[in-house]
Formats: structure tokens, C-alpha cells, sequence
């Protein structure tokens, strides 16, 4: 997991473009395009900005249309009703002399799909360490016209942004590898089901937590957020400073990009920092292996060049060597002595050690100039880990030089919302950034609600589905009190009071430390409280190794579970066992599921049932479990008098109970004691 991107306020740099000087000029909401879909049966919002008193006019080739007029403000709202589901068609929308024609415009049901990197984790995966199950199968066979895909690009923002540079495209292999899995999974699921044409919105963004989804008046009702919001409203002024420094530099916007190799042959202006003679001598000094968040440098995406000169033994002359850097956030290009070595230009490389080899040709004398270009596009940044790993020797040999300690550094791009901001390598460039109070990142609180929920607003949707909680594990009692705010806020801003809310139970993973996600995922549980939400477990295909499991076809068939049965009346099961009653004898606990009319299974026991039991005493012991139709008889010979039991309820553990139709019940516990 990643944390801690900063993404910087967008809106305040459109604010010196001379685009935006004069008249307001007539477009559609961003959502709006070719490929879209709208949702069946329903007077849905059609939406965009114009010149005040402006007419507008939105034709339907199914027959229906809807007229307005641009307000003073310079937005337009019109509501047309659509058919049932079907299509394609076109829509024609005029905005004063403005005239927007939209085709193969599709009809039926329309989701939002949102959360942290286990929503966002693409079908094509992040290899080597995240892969999807059967990856290049699943890619191959994803042709579905009749699905549509929208991602929201990732932006963070202080104030309420309203558009976002992307389109509705065709479900194909090209487009689904790098679109989200569970969504993929989840919406393939309803179409097989429903035969209509299913709408994909994806707005995720990695290793991000609740409240950065949540918006700032929800937020004011938790006292936990006074201290960083008054630092969010002071910071407004000075992001505005920030802004027009920014808008000088020469730009790569990156938004809206999806294609895998996205990131490679970027040009920064800064090919000179590579050649073996460049004057460095004037450039800041970093001690490495570190991330550089935890340096002067503070929370920065962007690139930054790296270099260090080293003098080796005569006997090394002309000879093959290796060299070793350690994993590098996020990729790299690695030069010595102006010759490139090696390199990484895709994502999730991050935890991968960096192993090249130096051709004899680049050993021409005693000085190997090493330059590594550095490029970070979310969280932490730098080369890191651990300092033995850097080092140059030459090959098949043990000996070797340490390259730990003092690099020289130079920032050349700063990557803000998506986009990168040029300074090369010449002038201050970075180092002439002005000061701001508050970093803007994808963990400020509300930051993500305005740059990637707002901006779909009043958009019409079936429903959401959710997948989040590993960023914030390490409290799990406010979680329990924010996740339900969260949805309650969605629901409102979408103006759709009981819109279906089906989310994921977070899967085991070894968080180390202290942590308690059972806890974590005892407040999604309590969250089913809440009407119109259903759970996906996952305490199944979970890898308690990995925090990126790659069963993402299980997590969107069982999401889809809760949609076709809650939301649509199929007469299908969508969850797995859920306690409902607990009943105490002298000699065990019985607990009485609902969900399970027939029947429990236990499964892979081998290393024990999941389930532990206690007295008085608060002592717990294994339990041993005996099934009884809908019910199960918890008890230990340990254990007299039990008062309390608890299923799978630690960081890793692993579920071995399910219904007949083979889906697992949630950890539970039916204590209220404090977990150690």
C-alpha cells in the first residue's frame, strides 16, 4: 500500500488561463459523451455551463426531449426521461449556438464504482507482485459492447472541482486491461444476468481513506477533523499563489491516460542530467536508501534525477559490472557514465530491486558517473529500502563498493492533478515553490469527494459499489461511525435517499504491529445496519501476504449478488451467513444464522474451525463447532459457563464457514469486550 500523494489543487491554475477570461463558454458535463450510458426508466439530469440566459435544448432519438435556460451563474440543468433499456442512440443538445451530437448513446442500468487500490487494481494487474487470477484470459474475452467504461482521472482539490478529462469507452480488451477488475467482474456479472446495457464509472484512487471521500460538511460533524479542516480553509489563499507559479512552466498533462505504457518516453528537459560530466556540484545532497517524504522535500510526485560519482579499483577497468540499487518508488531510467543501464517505465515496480548490468564499454576508466532519473506518481518516492542492497561489484565476484549515503539530487517535474509542471534542470525551478501551509493529497480529509464525487454530481445511478478500509485499519472506531456518514453524504449529493451501497468486507492481510483489522471489519459489518447496503466477504480469497489478492472475479460476482437480489428481486442468495440470535447454556454458545435456510458448511479446518470461546474469565480457547441446520453449537472442555465467542477474529484469519451456497459468513464476535 501507498500512502501520502500530493496532488495540488487544479482549479486555482485554471484560474490564470486565459481560457477561462470573458464569457463562460458552452459545454456539456464531463460525464457526458459518445459510448455513454444513461440510466433506464428515469428523468435523469443532463447538465453543463453556457452563457447566462442562453437557451438549451436536449433532442432524444427515442422520442423524448427536454429545454431550459443557462442560469446566471452559467450552469444549465434540464431532466430527460429515458426508455426502458436499449439503444444505441443519439442525443442532440444545443447550448445556445453551441451544438453537441452524441452517438451510440446506450440505455439501462449505471454504477458507480469507487474505493482505494483493491477497487482501483486494473484487470491487466500491477506485475510483478499485484496480478489479477488469469489475467491474460480474462483480457482476451472481455469484448462486451453493450458494457461501458468511464474512469474518473485522480484529482485531490480544496474547493469543488466540476470536470475531469475523460470518456465513456466500449468494453474490448484494450480498454478493459486497464480499467478496474472488480468493477469489470461485478458489471460482466449483471449484464449475463440482466441482458441490458450495463455503465461503468470508476473513480478509485489507491491506498486513500474514507474521509478523503467524504465531504466537508459531513465531516464537520467529527470533532477528529476540526484542527486539519481550519488548515484546509487557511491553505486557500496561498494554493491560489501556488497556482500561477505553476501555470509558467511548460506541461505534460497526463490526465485521462490509461494505457500501460503511459509513463514511458516522457521528455522533462532534462536529458543532460544522464551524460557522465554534468556539473552537479551545485546540487542538494540526500542521504539514501530513503523515501524523500521523509526529507525537507516533503510530499512531492514528480521526477527527480539522482547522482553519484564513485572511483573504483584499477583492477575493475574494462570489466562487466553490476549494479545494485534497491527497490525504486515508483520507476526509473538508470544511466552510468551516460550510457543507459537499465530501467523501469511502468507501474507497480515499486517493490522491485533494481539489478543492472554495466557493459564493459561504460568501464573505461576509474569513475562510474551513476544517474538515475526517478519518477513518482503517487505516495512515497525515491530509492529505498535497504542500504546493503546498494552496491556495485563486478560480476560473479563478492567484492564490491556500498553506494549508501550521499547522493546529490535535483527535482526536474512536479506532478500536480494529473499533470506534469517542467522546470528541467537549469534555473531554481522546485526550489523556488511557494510555501503552503497544508499538504493536498489524496489523505486530506474531503480532498477526493471534491476532485473525483463532485464532479459526477447529479449524474443518475443505479447504485455504488465500494472497496476500501485497508487505510484506515488503524482506527476502526471512528471507521464505524464515518463509513455510514460517507454513505449517507453520497446519497444526499446524489439526490437518490435509499441508492444501493454494496461494499467489501476487507480480506485477512498481516498488517503487523498493533493492528486489529478485525475490528476494521467489524464496523463494515455494523454498516449492513444501514438500509439498501449489502457486504461482499472475503475472508475466503484473501492472502494474508499480499494486500492485493488477485481473486477480483469473486469479489464482482459476489458485489453483483447483492445487486441482482436487493436491487433487482432475483430470487438468488447474495450473502453469506450472517448471526442473528445468540443463545448461552451451561455448556456452549449457540449462535442462529440468517442466510443459511439451507444449511452451514465447515471448510478447511485443518488448522482449526475459526472459532474461539470464553468464560468469565475473558480467557478464549479453541472451540470446537458442531452444525445444526441454520444454527451452530459453539463450545470447549476448557471453557465452563461460556459466555462469549469469536470468529475469525484476528488480522489473518482465514474463513472456513459458509452457507450451502458457498458463501462465507463475516468474522464476528458476540462480546463487546476490548480486543489485545
Amino acid at each position: 500500500m501507498k500512502f501520502l500523494s500530493m496532488f495540488f489543487l487544479l482549479a486555482f491554475v485554471v484560474l490564470v488561463s486565459p481560457v477561462f477570461a470573458g464569457p463562460a463558454p458552452n459545454r456539456l458535463a464531463s460525464v457526458f459523451s459518445d459510448n455513454m450510458v444513461l440510466q433506464q426508466q428515469r428523468a435523469v439530469p443532463v447538465w453543463g455551463n453556457g452563457s447566462p440566459g442562453a437557451a438549451v435544448s436536449v433532442q432524444a432519438s427515442w422520442g423524448k426531449s427536454a429545454s431550459g435556460t443557462v442560469g446566471v451563474d452559467s450552469a444549465w440543468q434540464v431532466r430527460l426521461q429515458t426508455p426502458r433499456a436499449g439503444g444505441p442512440f443519439t442525443l442532440e443538445i444545443h447550448v445556445g449556438d453551441s451544438l453537441f451530437t452524441l452517438k451510440n448513446v446506450m440505455v439501462g442500468e449505471v454504477w458507480l464504482c469507487s474505493g482505494q487500490s483493491n477497487m482501483e487494481m486494473p484487470l491487466q494487474g500491477w506485475p510483478p507482485n499485484a496480478v489479477i487470477d488469469s489475467s491474460a484470459r480474462e483480457i482476451r474475452e472481455a469484448t462486451y459492447g453493450d458494457i461501458r467504461l468511464l474512469t474518473v482521472p485522480r484529482a485531490a482539490s480544496l474547493l469543488p472541482l466540476s470536470t475531469f478529462n475523460a470518456r465513456w469507452v466500449e468494453c474490448s480488451p484494450a480498454t478493459a486491461s486497464g480499467f478496474s477488475a472488480t468493477a469489470y467482474f461485478f458489471g460482466r456479472a449483471l449484464y449475463k444476468k440482466l441482458h441490458v446495457p450495463i455503465g461503468l464509472v470508476h473513480s478509485s484512487w489507491g491506498g486513500t481513506p474514507a474521509e478523503a471521500w467524504t465531504g466537508l460538511d459531513t465531516l464537520a460533524r467529527f470533532p477528529e477533523y476540526d484542527t486539519v479542516l481550519s488548515k484546509m480553509t487557511a491553505a486557500r489563499e496561498s494554493l491560489g499563489v501556488f497556482a500561477r507559479w505553476l501555470s509558467q512552466y511548460p506541461m505534460i498533462d497526463m490526465r485521462g491516460t490509461v494505457a500501460p505504457d503511459r509513463w514511458a518516453g516522457l521528455k522533462f528537459r532534462d536529458d543532460s542530467c544522464a551524460l557522465a560530466a554534468y556539473p552537479d556540484s551545485l546540487w542538494p545532497t540526500m542521504q539514501l536508501p530513503r523515501l524523500w517524504e521523509t526529507t525537507d522535500m516533503g510530499n512531492f510526485d514528480g521526477v527527480v534525477w539522482f547522482r553519484r560519482t564513485i572511483e573504483m579499483p584499477k583492477s575493475w577497468e574494462g570489466r562487466e559490472l553490476v549494479l545494485e540499487l534497491g527497490p525504486i518508488d515508483d520507476m526509473d531510467i538508470t544511466y552510468v557514465n551516460g550510457t543507459r543501464v537499465g530501467g523501469y517505465e511502468s507501474e507497480g515496480y515499486y517493490a522491485m530491486n533494481r539489478v543492472y548490468t554495466i557493459p564493459t564499454t561504460s568501464v573505461r576508466d576509474s569513475l562510474l558517473h551513476i544517474a538515475v532519473r526517478v519518477l513518482d506518481y503517487q505516495g512515497g518516492g525515491g530509492i529505498w529500502g535497504n542500504g546493503q542492497r546498494m552496491r556495485v561489484h563486478p560480476a560473479g565476484s563478492d567484492s564490491s563498493i556500498a553506494l549508501e549515503g550521499t547522493w546529490r539530487y535535483w527535482p526536474v517535474a512536479d506532478l500536480v492533478s494529473g499533470v506534469f509542471y517542467i522546470f528541467g534542470p537549469s534555473g531554481r525551478g522546485y526550489f523556488s515553490r511557494p510555501y503552503l501551509p497544508i499538504d493536498v493529497s489524496s489523505f486530506t480529509p474531503a480532498s477526493l469527494y471534491q476532485g473525483m464525487i463532485l464532479p459526477l454530481v447529479p449524474f443518475s445511478l443505479a447504485g455504488t459499489i465500494w472497496y476500501q478500509g485497508e487505510s484506515n485499519v488503524s482506527n476502526p472506531g471512528l471507521y464505524a461511525r464515518l463509513f455510514p456518514a460517507m454513505i449517507r453524504n453520497w446519497r444526499d449529493v446524489f439526490h437518490l435517499a435509499d441508492m444501493p451501497f454494496d461494499f467489501v468486507q476487507i480480506a485477512p492481510f498481516a498488517y503487523g504491529g498493533a493492528s486489529h483489522s478485525e475490528l476494521l471489519r467489524e464496523a463494515q459489518f455494523k454498516t449492513l445496519s444501514l438500509k439498501n447496503t449489502g457486504m461482499a466477504v472475503t475472508l475466503d480469497i484473501g492472502n494474508t501476504k499480499n494486500i492485493h489478492p488477485g481473486d477480483k472475479q469473486d469479489v464482482g460476482s459476489r458485489l453483483a449478488l447483492w445487486a441482482l437480489s436487493k436491487t433487482y428481486g432475483k430470487n438468488i442468495e447474495c450473502s453469506g451467513p450472517i448471526p442473528v440470535k445468540v443463545t448461552r447454556t451451561k455448556k456452549f454458545v449457540e449462535i442462529r444464522f440468517d442466510h443459511a435456510k439451507h444449511g452451514l458448511v465447515l471448510r478447511d479446518t485443518a488448522s482449526g474451525s475459526g472459532f474461539v470461546i470464553a468464560g468469565a474469565d475473558s480467557v478464549f480457547h479453541p472451540a470446537s463447532v458442531r452444525l445444526v441446520n441454520d444454527r451452530i453449537q459453539v463450545s470447549s472442555p476448557n471453557v465452563h459457563h461460556p459466555l462469549a465467542v469469536r470468529y475469525a477474529f484476528t488480522d489473518t484469519s482465514m474463513g472456513t464457514l459458509f452457507n450451502k451456497e458457498g458463501l462465507p459468513a463475516p468474522s464476528f464476535r458476540t462480546d463487546g469486550w476490548v480486543v489485545k
